[in-house]
């Protein structure tokens, strides 16, 4: 068993040749990389690239058709369920309950992960406060607004207190306001808790800003990875990161949409079906 100092210093995720083929179609070729304790590390790439599904084998919902990863110490394929109990994921499409209110869809998830039942109430309302909605925890979710839908959806992955969270577009449809709101509570659990983080994004400018390392893929291939600056001057002394990507990868696709349930649904939807 290693010790607490040596598995500090080992990355928190570690992929090695992850591939994953749907018959003739490779949708994940081959890619290697690591992702260190308490790093936001981003996906970028264009619709198709394979980025979900990539994002799928890591949180053991997709098996690989070849090579494997280590997620905080567990292996994807022989050690499933112990990655599962380490880890928090927020898909694109929208899974919080409209119908249900924001403590009913927490309780959901408490009982989903297994929280026993004399911790779930106080676990439930620091997750509430810590993405600012205490005060919105009984009020009707399909009456939220998309950037307090996303901060739910959060809020749901850390109930069971995951070392990793894996975060699949979670600004998508949302406007400039809600995004920052969004990343702000992002970046504090990162302060308060050292979470380490994977996000997918195809908004240049939030993978530049809060982003310590990101990896470019296309076609189901790694196609750069470093820390925004680094892929910057690989292009140009005054490069963007939209630049990066239209270089290597060829396009660029931002969404941007209202801020009501239905909307934030479609939204999604139209992600996911295009992506």
């Amino acid at each position: 068993m290693l010790d607490s100092k040596t598995a500090q210093r080992l990355p928190v995720v570690q992929t090695n040749a992850l591939t994953r083929k749907f018959g003739d179609l490779t949708a994940v070729d081959s890619i290697t990389f690591a992702v260190n304790r308490g790093e936001i590390f981003g996906l970028i790439g264009p619709n198709g690239a394979g980025k979900s599904t990539l994002i799928k084998m890591l949180t053991t919902l997709l098996p690989p058709t070849a090579g494997t990863a280590i997620i905080a110490g567990y292996d994807i394929i022989r050690e499933a369920d112990q990655v599962r109990r380490q880890i928090g994921y927020v898909p694109q499409l929208l899974s919080a309950d409209g119908l249900l209110t924001a403590y009913e869809n927490m309780l959901l998830s408490a009982r989903l992960y297994g929280v026993s039942r004399r911790e779930r109430g106080q676990r439930i309302e620091r997750a509430l406060a810590r993405m600012g909605l205490s005060s919105a925890a009984h009020r009707v979710v399909g009456h939220f607004s998309g950037g307090m839908i996303r901060r739910l959806e959060i809020a749901q992955i850390l109930i069971h207190r995951p070392a990793v969270l894996f975060l699949d577009e979670p600004t998508v449809g949302l406007d400039p306001s809600a995004r920052d709101a969004v990343w702000d509570h992002i970046l504090d659990l990162r302060k308060s808790f050292g979470r380490t983080m994977v996000v997918t994004s195809h908004h240049m400018e939030e993978i530049d800003q809060f982003c310590d390392r990101i990896a470019l893929i296309n076609s189901g291939r790694t196609v750069a990875i470093g820390t925004p600056s680094e892929l910057k001057a690989r292009v140009g002394p005054d490069a963007t990161l939209d630049d990066v990507f239209l270089d290597l990868a060829g396009g660029t696709d931002e969404i941007e949409a209202g801020g009501t349930y239905g909307d934030v649904r479609r939204a999604r939807r139209a992600a996911r079906e295009h992506g």
